[in-house]
């Protein structure tokens, strides 16, 4: 399904888009990748999700991600005798191991990880940082706090500890066991929560065994500063502002979300920005102006998604936000503002020869009036490679593999077509050239570029570049064999 953009739109299914229909209108309205919550819904649930999706897919002709997002280990206070209390700032506060219930001077925490952990000056932050208490003194089964952001604590909120790495991994037993099932299902990929090390990734990667690719979601501090690290283990990265924002001061996350984009282009990895692009579109038709530029400022900066959470999944109006944030794509990348900024951070270290391929094609795209890039790929990475340059023209990646196409769904500008296995290059020109104008891309008086790899079905071969004209006669005519 041609679109009319090239960021793409990440669309979270809940209880307000739970039917074959919305998901067909979802995905037509402008929805590339469809992102299944694993902290919310059985696997019952996820199991009919994924049917669905795969049934639009199919009914449309249309590749579509899917994206199963892991729920991570979650760190909550245990429970008060009155249900709740207040916290005046200045307070002494007690986190410990006793299960008693809690009362306004003291309660649980049953992670003995946290503990291990802390030390005095460290900050712990209940209900998305409401509450804010600073560690005076802490052992193996307690720290003794003040409060600095008093408000009402309650039952089994979340906790938040910003300043330290905790000695927890990444994925919890629920996150195994769903882990399991969503890539024996047949997710494309696959996001990690409480990223906080390279490692992380690696635990992953090695149950996931090539099933899905891999997203990490930068959410805490730690993930920040080891970013070049955790990119380089995974196939794709989500810039989580919410948790982000909750452990690091808000005024930080901005030009962070702004580096770490740009070190995902440079990296050829997609990026998505996440968390309350739209949030007041839960409840309203239409989003406030706020949000619109908050959408419009991560496109200029190259992200190569943006997403809906709950505006999608449980909101009164997901057809209207992914329709807004269509059209707030569709508007900026009408700006030749937006070229000018993705050509002025395009900053590439290219060593390969299909790096110099690439490049050679946006040029000579952008310097030919070519209409298109075609790429051929059997793993996805020269499309990749061709994203990375950001051309100004759009990019058709041509696939046998299904699995292909539904990945390369979250990459920046590409437009997936599934083909035939292929044997001769002139046959792949000709393919090529009925993409292009099957897409309605070019005309039969246009070129194309096209690129692929000799031998075909080959990964990592990537080593042609031909300029060709749509028109089939003249490539029977002139092209070699």
């Amino acid at each position: 399904m041609r679109r009319l953009r090239k960021v793409k739109i990440v669309a979270t299914l809940g209880p307000s888009s739970n039917t074959y229909e919305m998901i067909r209108t979802l995905h037509e309205a402008g929805a590339d990748v469809f992102r299944l919550n694993m902290s919310h819904g059985s696997h019952e649930d996820i199991t009919k999700l994924h049917r669905a999706i795969r049934q639009v897919e199919k009914d449309l002709d249309s590749p579509i991600a899917i994206l199963a997002d892991l729920q991570g280990p979650k760190l909550r206070v245990g429970e008060f005798a009155n249900g709740e209390e207040e916290l005046e700032w200045g307070e002494t506060f007690r986190l410990d191991l006793d299960e008693t219930p809690g009362d306004h001077k003291r309660v649980h925490l049953p992670h003995p990880e946290i503990f291990q952990a802390l030390g005095v000056g460290a900050h712990l932050l209940v209900n998305d940082g409401k509450i804010r208490l600073r560690v005076e003194e802490c052992g193996e089964d307690f720290a003794n706090c003040v409060v600095e952001a008093g408000g009402t604590i309650s039952n089994r909120k979340g906790v938040n500890v910003p300043d330290v790495v905790l000695p927890l991994a990444a994925l919890s037993d629920k996150d195994r066991k769903d882990l399991e099932f969503v890539a024996a299902l047949g997710v494309d990929w696959l996001a990690l929560s409480f990223v906080q090390r390279p490692e992380d990734v690696e635990e992953a990667r090695k149950l996931c065994d090539g099933r899905a690719a891999i997203l990490s979601k930068i959410e805490k501090p730690s993930a920040v500063k080891s970013f070049d690290r955790i990119l380089e283990a995974s196939d794709g990265i989500m810039v989580a502002r919410g948790d982000l924002g909750v452990e690091m001061p808000v005024q930080a996350v901005p030009p962070i979300q702004k580096r770490l984009i740009r070190k995902c282009r440079t990296a050829g990895k997609p990026v998505i920005v996440a968390t309350q692009m739209l949030e007041s579109m839960i409840e309203s038709p239409m989003p406030t102006r706020a949000e619109v530029s908050d959408v419009a400022t991560a496109i200029y900066e190259g992200t190569d998604a943006i997403m809906l959470s709950a505006e999608s999944a449980a909101g009164d109006y997901p057809v209207e936000a992914v329709t807004t944030m269509n059209n707030v794509a569709i508007g900026v990348e009408n700006d030749p503002t937006y070229t000018e900024i993705l050509e002025a951070s395009r900053h590439i270290e290219r060593t390969t020869v299909a790096d110099g391929i690439v490049a050679a094609a946006r040029e000579i795209a952008e310097t030919a009036n070519i209409k298109v890039i075609c790429c051929f790929t059997s793993s996805g990475n020269t499309p990749a490679l061709v994203a990375r340059e950001r051309p100004r023209v759009p990019i058709i990646a041509m696939t046998s593999l299904r699995g292909t196409a539904r990945r390369l769904s979250l990459t920046w500008g590409t437009n997936c077509v599934m083909t035939g296995e292929l044997e001769r290059f002139k046959q792949a020109v000709v393919n090529a050239a009925r993409a292009a104008r099957a897409q309605g891309y070019a005309g039969t008086e246009d070129q194309i570029v096209v690129t692929a790899g000799v031998p075909f079905n080959m990964p990592g071969t990537t080593n042609i570049l031909r300029v060709a004209p749509c028109d089939e006669r003249l490539i029977f005519s002139t092209d070699p064999e």
